[in-house]
């Protein structure tokens, strides 16, 4: 389970529409998701029009007169879509926590204790630096920075940045994060400008997609819905799709490290299935990366995964990968330093339920 905060000091940077938005987006990879609303103005709870009496509020405090367990407020948005709920109360929680024992600890103990079968579990934080950003900080693994393409975005950025660090010395907690640049005007020449900035601080530690300014995003949230629920075909829900999909190039591959033995009992397996499984019809897909660090083969053969077994191999600058395939159509798409596209050498292809295309694969008898 990957633990998520998503967090910036500086309001109006795009992570409430980032959390709801990237959560409906890794729901709809698949992947369960539980979406934690951390910031006691509720934004994401009021944006997806949910109405509770019981908060996350009441999971944290000890002094409520209605103490209950996490899975007690968790409310379901959709297929592996849960939130678990804010409200205005959380507020006071910061100066009920200011004089306990291990106060900046207190959501991270909930969630070691919280037995649940996430594949995420992502975390609006509240826009300041306060105890609840703390918590948040402490309880993830990853965090997410989204950031304007604007001088104030990245003072800010400075300062989250900091306190990750003073985490990891305080509390012996290592915490990875990177940058996602969000509200990004393709129109206005500073935009660039400010991107340019951002990539030579933060290179190593950015997203390769980016957020895009799109009305829809902003209209979505005032009808209290996700963009994929609202218009899928939008450009912010296609910039959210992708962004998810990067995310899932991060997942933790298959160990390579086996032992003899297990490498003797894979190749002996191996052996068995090729005498005994029906002839299967042997193909190889290539494309051209030269400058990639890791591609993907991920299609409905394999069930979009990736993972060692759908990683590709490299030879000359060019990426190759053979697989054993009935005869039928698959779609598919490469996967390229956490960028997915279509083949550019094969001109059959389809839309996809979210406006973008998939290489289409047919294999005959």
């Amino acid at each position: 389970m990957r633990i998520i905060s998503i967090a910036n000091q500086k309001g109006g940077c795009g992570k409430t529409t980032t959390s709801i938005n990237l959560a409906a987006a890794l729901a709809n990879n698949g992947r369960k998701v539980l979406l934690i609303d951390l910031d006691p103005q509720a934004h994401a709870t009021s944006g997806l029009n949910i109405k509770s009496d019981l908060s996350i509020y009441n999971v944290l405090s000890k002094i409520t007169h209605k103490k209950c367990q996490l899975e007690e407020i968790i409310q379901n948005l959709g297929e592996n879509f849960d939130i678990a709920p804010s409200s205005l109360i959380l507020s006071t929680l910061e100066q009920e926590l200011s004089g306990e024992i291990g106060r900046e600890s207190r959501l991270c103990d909930i969630l070691n204790n919280f037995r649940n079968n996430y594949d995420y579990i992502l975390i609006d934080c509240p826009p300041n630096l306060g105890i609840l950003t703390i918590n948040a900080i402490r309880s993830a693994n990853e965090i997410i920075i989204p950031v304007e393409a604007s001088r104030f975005s990245l003072e800010g950025l400075s300062q989250l940045t900091s306190i990750i660090n003073l985490v990891n010395e305080r509390l012996n907690h290592n915490v990875d994060f990177r940058v996602l640049v969000t509200n990004f005007d393709s129109r206005l020449q500073h935009s660039f400008k400010m991107l340019n900035k951002i990539k030579t601080d933060y290179q190593e530690k950015m997203f390769s997609n980016i957020i895009h300014v799109n009305v829809k995003l902003k209209e979505a949230q005032n009808e209290g819905l996700n963009v994929f629920t609202y218009d899928k075909y939008c450009r912010g829900a296609k910039d959210y799709f992708s962004l998810s999909r990067e995310i899932i190039t991060l997942e933790n591959p298959v160990s390579t490290t086996t032992t003899t033995t297990e490498k003797s009992l894979e190749k002996r397996m191996k052996e068995i299935l090729k005498e005994n499984l029906p002839k299967l019809n042997e193909i190889t897909l290539t494309v051209k990366a030269p400058e990639a660090k890791e591609v993907y083969l991920a299609g409905e053969f394999n069930n979009w995964k990736l993972d060692e077994n759908s990683r590709m191999e490299q030879d000359n600058g060019s990426w190759s990968k053979r697989i054993n395939l009935n005869s039928g159509k698959y779609r598919y798409r490469f996967v390229i330093d956490g960028n997915w596209s279509e083949d550019p050498n094969n001109p059959l292809k389809q839309v996809n339920p979210y406006g973008t295309m998939d290489s289409l694969l047919e294999v005959k008898k």
